[in-house]
């Protein structure tokens, strides 16, 4: 070993619990009893062994009777084939093997690089951990900590206090955090938050984030914020962001602030790409953009999605304004990709507002027109009044309902007495809301209406029932102020006490109270749908019915009295 000493023997020792270091180099060896005791200087090129690592550095303090040393300068401590270590000094007991690595501390393990100034190192457990701070970096990430710990046997890593680790797409900070250098993946152990390209924020307390796939679980109560106003809250959620998908499980609250609505449930999928999602078990809709008045929705299953359409401009041509489309201009000058939220209900729906109700088997919300389209042996409920046909659309104008239009088979009703009932009905009808209340009703096709005027006093006068092309409505503070016909209607006034029951209603007659909700929490109410009558056959127009009357007996009868009328 050239001109220095080969080796020093250490003093005989228990080597059934622990090993001796040997110097295996050393260009100078001297004593100095009086301020170093039992202690071999070294100096120039010096190296030791123990067991399988080898420690190098320019000079030493060798203490052979406790099997320790103290190394300085360049030191260089190299284990296997896999595991380096560099510092200025290095204090090293060989009896318990732990290695107090300080000043300009770099651990090397394959790709990853621990750099702190002060590091223990732990052979014996194969541990290192820093105390003042440090830096883990590997191929894809920079982790820094105040403290740290770091296992290169299962290439784990525990990081404490002021975690940041840092990613070319994302930065996450917590106050605890534990990472795999081998897998990328990072263990979320205390509160943690991950910004992700300024675009989305995820906090969690407990779950696993891979740095590599950006997968993730997300466990109590986490949340992922979108920039764009789309924040998810669940018990659970697995996040897959590279692809743009999510599944969460238990407790889900879904908020799109852009729309002001917040979707909720036990299940629930997105697909961000196409800006598609759905939730289910105990699924409900609270659209709270009216801060004056909230709305509940329940169904078995809501979805909601982005529909894209095109949008053109009129473009100045000679101080002219001209239709864009006809023009010879490139398209993308023309056109403008624009978007609008779609919200479908599957089966069970059941919606309260103050005021207005309504139920149906599914509906469908368009946010470009603000339409919402009941399907399904619809029903709606405002004040006293209930309408029904084979289709409902209802119209929102500035976050409130500004009318509701039935299609086919619609019916509307309005309670009077204990079994009276006001009622119209015909192939369309339109109801106005005005300050949340119907304000008036207009019938087409074929209507038919019954209706329970009463005397001054308040009593009845009898049922009238009549016939025409077209009924309109008017109400005053929620009552009946008139109602105007077409020239060509018919009419029969019944007395009350001689009414048949058949002639108190309309042949498509149904009551439905039952099924309506009350309050917010009534939408989760699965009460049986109320029975409607077989197919009803449209009453005749008011001329066939003219057309009938003529050819009929004279007799009449005596309880009725025929009108044909315009106003009343």
């Amino acid at each position: 070993m050239g001109n220095g000493l080969c080796s020093v023997s250490a003093v005989a020792q228990d080597t059934t619990k622990t090993s001796l270091v040997y110097l295996e180099h050393s260009r100078t060896l001297s004593f100095d009893e009086k301020r170093l005791p039992d202690a071999q200087i070294l100096r120039g090129d010096v190296c030791f062994r123990h067991d399988s690592v080898l420690m190098y550095c320019d000079s030493a303090y060798f203490f052979e009777k406790e099997n320790s040393l103290h190394a300085f300068g360049r030191v260089h401590m190299v284990q296997g084939d896999s595991l380096e270590g560099f510092s200025d000094v290095l204090y090293y007991n060989g009896n318990t093997k732990l290695a107090r690595m300080r000043r300009h501390v770099r651990l090397i393990h394959q790709e990853t690089v621990l750099t702190t100034d002060s590091l223990n190192y732990n052979r014996a457990k194969n541990i290192a951990y820093y105390f003042s701070g440090g830096m883990i970096k590997d191929s894809l990430n920079t982790l820094t900590s105040r403290w740290g710990q770091y296992t290169p046997d299962n290439h784990q890593a525990l990081f404490r206090d002021d975690v940041k680790l840092v990613n070319p797409k994302f930065v996450l900070t917590a106050d605890t955090l534990g990472y795999n250098t081998e897998s990328y993946q990072s263990d979320l152990v205390g509160p943690t938050q991950i910004l992700y390209e300024e675009e989305t924020t995820i906090l969690s307390t407990n779950g696993w984030y891979n740095t590599q796939t950006e997968k993730s679980l997300l466990l109590d109560r986490s949340q992922i914020i979108h920039a764009d106003g789309m924040t998810l809250t669940g018990d659970t959620i697995y996040y897959d962001k590279l692809n743009g998908y999510g599944r969460t499980i238990g407790n889900i609250e879904s908020t799109d602030s852009a729309n002001q609505m917040t979707l909720y449930g036990q299940y629930s999928e997105v697909w961000e790409e196409t800006n598609r999602a759905y939730v289910t078990d105990s699924a409900m809709l609270l659209d709270w953009s009216d801060s004056t008045m909230f709305t509940y929705m329940h169904a078995d299953t809501l979805w909601t999605e982005e529909i894209p359409y095109q949008t053109y401009s009129l473009l100045p041509q000679d101080s002219v304004w001209v239709d864009s489309v006809r023009t010879a201009l490139p398209p993308d000058t023309l056109w403008q990709d624009t978007a609008y939220q779609q919200l479908r209900a599957f089966h069970h729906v059941r919606i309260y507002r103050e005021d207005i109700q309504a139920v149906c088997d599914s509906a469908r919300y368009h946010g470009k027109d603000s339409l919402l389209t009941l399907f399904g042996l619809p029903i709606c409920w405002n004040e006293d009044n209930q309408i029904s046909a084979d289709q409902i659309d209802i119209y929102i104008k500035d976050e409130t309902v500004d009318y509701m239009h039935g299609t086919n088979n619609a019916l509307a009703i309005k309670r009077e007495g204990i079994d009276e009932f006001n009622q119209m009905a015909g192939k369309e009808m339109i109801a106005y809301v005005r300050d949340g209340d119907v304000y008036q009703v207009d019938v087409k096709g074929n209507a038919e209406t019954v209706f329970y005027p009463r005397e001054s006093d308040g009593s009845y006068i009898g049922v009238n029932r009549t016939q025409s092309s077209f009924v309109r409505l008017y109400l005053t503070d929620r009552k009946i102020d008139h109602v105007v016909f077409t020239t060509a209607t018919t009419g029969v006034m019944i007395p009350l006490d001689q009414a048949l029951p058949a002639e108190k209603t309309l042949g498509g007659f149904f009551w439905a109270i039952d099924e309506r909700p009350l309050q917010p929490s009534d939408i989760f109410l699965h009460p049986e749908r109320t029975k409607r009558p077989e197919k009803t056959i449209t009453s005749a127009t008011a001329e066939e019915k003219e057309e009938e009357e003529e050819e009929d007996s004279p007799k009449k009868n005596r309880r009725r009295r025929n009108t044909n009328q315009t106003n009343r």
